[in-house]
């Protein structure tokens, strides 16, 4: 029983490392920066941060990588005992690195998962780190690991891969994140995405390789947000008066809308698109801008106003 227990230990810190670091790369892709919300890289200087986040994430999934590859015939060698001594430095490193966080930014989360780590460090944050850290331990004289070929041999192995991963989902916040945002969506007027990912988004979308031509510049004249939609207008030209390309971008996350509309600067006309990229325009967009850019309406005045006298019918019938 002891020795599938520290057999199961490599899948098991593989799995750990391999998917910390792709939760870490999934959100410096869509945050669009290296160190934001990496936990450890507080502890660095402001200019080393983004170096420590590249470094972290490196070195796991180089110690991940390194745990499935040694776990067959090389692990009776030297290559495998590194790369376990390795995986164990690296758990010790991260628990000393998490108790100076504590104390230093307790605010903010470890970072261990990405985005999902955004909460406070607690006691079970750093309990589940010296259990990876004693399990790594516990597998550098492991030997090298053969699956069972038989249902009755791998039964103990599911039974404790279970009862392990059960565990560290207890010592993990991560997993009350994980089932928040699988059982709730907030309403797109709440949501917070940045300008920053907005022009991002846009720049991905085939509205912008359709009519980034129109663009007289490349930065945009205003941006602004209405409820569920950001826009962003660029400058254009078009039969050589001024003119504005405005997009809308609908906030969320995975494959947002995307509208466009050309509009005269000084009007604010929809203009039709020209011939080199003829479309429609965007009825639900050429709407919205026309109702921002159409004065108020103004109130009728009753026609007795127009009297010299200035009375009203009934004043004059009442004899007054």
């Amino acid at each position: 029983m002891l020795t599938v227990l520290r057999e199961i230990q490599v899948p098991v810190l593989a799995a750990m490392l391999l998917a910390g670091c792709l939760a870490k790369l999934a959100r410096a892709v869509r945050r669009r920066s290296v160190s934001d919300g990496l936990g450890p890289t507080a502890l660095f200087p402001l200019k080393l941060r983004p170096w420590a986040a590249v470094t972290l994430t490196t070195v796991e999934f180089a110690m991940g990588v390194g745990l499935i590859v040694t776990a067959g015939r090389l692990g009776r060698d030297g290559p495998a005992t590194v790369v376990r001594l390795g995986t164990c430095l690296v758990f010790v490193v991260a628990t000393c690195a998490l108790i100076e966080l504590r104390s230093v930014r307790p605010d903010i989360g470890c970072g261990c998962f990405g985005e999902f780590s955004g909460s406070p460090i607690t006691g079970r944050t750093l309990t589940r780190s010296i259990l990876l850290a004693v399990a790594a331990l516990a597998t550098v004289h492991a030997r090298s690991i053969t699956l069972p070929d038989t249902v009755a041999g791998a039964l103990p192995w599911l039974i404790m891969i279970m009862a392990e991963l059960f565990l560290f989902g207890l010592l993990s916040p991560e997993v009350r994140e994980v089932l928040v945002r699988i059982g709730y969506s907030a309403p797109c007027e709440l949501r917070v995405l940045s300008a920053e990912q907005t022009i991002a988004t846009l720049h991905r979308s085939a509205q912008w390789r359709r009519h980034s031509a129109l663009l007289a510049a490349d930065e945009p004249l205003d941006s602004w947000r209405e409820l569920c939609w950001r826009y962003v207008a660029y400058p254009s030209r078009y039969n050589g008066r001024d003119a504005e390309l405005v997009f809308a971008v609908y906030l969320q996350h995975r494959r947002p809308a995307v509208l466009s509309v050309l509009v005269d600067a000084a009007t604010g006309a929809v203009i039709p698109w020209p011939v080199s990229s003829a479309r429609p325009a965007d009825w639900r967009l050429s709407r919205l801008l026309h109702r921002r850019s159409r004065p108020a309406r103004q109130p009728e005045l009753p026609a007795w106003l127009g009297d010299p006298r200035g009375e009203p019918p009934a004043t004059r019938a009442a004899g007054f």
